[in-house]
């Protein structure tokens, strides 16, 4: 397995930051020149921002072995997922997850599979059609928006996928406002905690450090609970304040 989770990080994306001053919060980014080769060299909150891993790493994502090694049944049903519910699937790659929740939703519910590349959304289309499921949407994101309509969102999930945001605050703000209120928006990231979670060490967040970056007021976030029940990573739940 550690051959496996370090191999497909060696995927990421070469993708040059956004240098541009348009960051609602300019003073929680730093540029640093010496920097994990794994980064893109940008810092948030003192934490290095991980590069994208790209489309090429789709094998990876579909792998057979990563039910047994990330237990997604667990995380899924992890999720409380009621019939109906709206939900987002940010950074949702080829759609591994997106398929899995789209059996729980059923056909009142909705599935938005997020996503900055086009190339994963083509994957899911592929499979949309080949599957015939008619309650996945791809919809593709810019790198501070989500564009999902505005409070319409049950529970948003993020899958190893926060770490690598170039603009955090911009997108959780942005999220934040396509929340139903009580809605629920959950990271799963591998724990920084364990040194034995064999995954590069800018693809790890500590759970303190995600709790930290999601305190801001203006996002009307409450921490509700820390889930523990995966093998190599947290289940982190914030929820949308009324």
């Amino acid at each position: 397995m550690l051959m496996l989770l370090t191999v497909a990080y060696g995927e990421d994306v070469q993708v040059e930051p956004d240098t541009s001053p348009v960051s609602n919060k300019p003073e929680l980014y730093e540029f640093r020149e010496k920097h994990d080769p794994n980064g893109i060299g940008k810092f948030y909150m003192e934490r290095e921002i991980a590069r994208v891993m790209g489309y090429g790493g789709i094998s990876w994502l579909e792998r057979p072995e990563r039910e047994k090694e990330e237990s997604l049944t667990k995380l899924v049903e992890s999720l409380d997922l009621k019939e109906g519910d709206q939900v987002a699937d940010i950074g949702a790659g080829s759609g591994v997850l997106s398929f899995r929740m789209s059996k729980k939703v059923g056909v009142k519910g909705k599935i938005w599979a997020v996503d900055i590349q086009p190339e994963m959304l083509e994957a899911i289309n592929k499979k949309i059609e080949e599957q015939e499921v008619a309650n996945v949407e791809p919809l593709l994101c810019t790198v501070k928006e989500t564009r999902l309509p505005a409070s319409s969102i049950d529970l948003a999930l993020f899958v190893d996928v926060y770490h690598e945001l170039e603009f955090p605050y911009e997108v959780i703000l942005d999220l934040s406002k396509k929340m139903k209120p009580g809605g629920r928006i959950v990271l799963v990231e591998y724990r920084k905690e364990d040194p034995e979670v064999p995954i590069k060490l800018v693809h790890k967040m500590f759970e303190g450090q995600v709790r930290k970056e999601f305190a801001f007021p203006e996002f009307g976030l409450k921490w509700k609970k820390t889930i523990d029940v995966l093998p190599l990573q947290h289940i982190i739940i914030f929820e949308k304040q009324p």
